[in-house]
């Protein structure tokens, strides 16, 4: 059995990607940094369907915490040979509020969007190798390619994200290297001000709502493509259209 590692895999997209996984036959490893029940709970799930699972905790954005994670993913599963880079992080601040761009607000998107991603594929690189066909999918964001988003940092974060989606499909070759790029998604990221997201959301030309679903089944499309390396595939409803 194949064993994917899914970051931020306890909730929201990640939870969904986990599931989606699993019913397509891999052991998952969900890692979380502070949502160890959601974490358990999917594990719960999973293992109820018959499948195997394990919750890792670990903060990505920490070089040698990420190297521990996949040791200990490859000491209980197995090897890493899917790995799904969905853990982020975002600091909402007006577009062109530049002041509220600080130092700090910067160093903490770029560690989670940016810096969590290339530890885990750099920790994960000689099990992916090793793999038949090792795959990475990452998840970006549209506001890496529109400019616009939560954020400054959060949208050029994601921007970068989408560079080193390309370098990594290059330097791991013939592991292949993906991204995913969902559009609005009405996930705990709106608790609060679910108006709001869902009032952006009338500009997709699709009339409904692009789901965690919709993105991991995406996701598992480009785990099982086995021709495709270096995309971007954008999940959005035509928003950006």
């Amino acid at each position: 059995m194949r064993t994917a590692l899914v970051t931020g895999g306890g909730t929201g997209i990640g939870r969904a990607c986990s599931l989606s996984l699993h019913r397509a036959g891999r052991a998952v490893a969900i890692s979380y940094r502070r949502s160890s029940d959601d974490a358990e709970a999917a594990v719960a799930e999973i293992e109820a369907d018959g499948g195997r699972a394990i919750a890792v905790a670990a903060d990505v954005t920490d070089d040698a915490a990420v190297t521990a994670m996949v040791a200990d993913v490859r000491g209980r599963l197995g090897p890493v040979e899917v790995l799904v880079n969905n853990a982020g992080a975002t600091i909402p601040l007006p577009l062109d509020d530049l002041d509220g761009a600080s130092d700090d607000v910067w160093q903490q998107l770029l560690a989670v969007n940016l810096m969590a991603p290339w530890y885990c594929a750099r920790a994960a690189a000689d099990d992916l190798r090793a793999a038949e066909d090792g795959v990475v999918v990452n998840i970006g964001s549209i506001a890496g390619l529109t400019g616009s988003g939560s954020s400054l940092p959060y949208a050029v974060s994601k921007s970068a994200l989408h560079g080193l989606t390309r370098s990594l499909a290059r330097a791991l070759a013939p592991v292949r290297v993906n991204e995913v790029a969902p559009g609005l998604v009405m996930t705990r990221w709106w608790a609060g001000n679910e108006e709001r997201g869902r009032q952006l959301a009338t500009k997709a030309l699709i009339d409904r709502e692009t789901t965690p679903e919709d993105v991991a089944r995406a996701v598992l499309g480009l785990v099982e493509s086995r021709a495709m390396t270096g995309q971007t595939v954008v999940v959005d409803g035509g928003q950006t259209l």
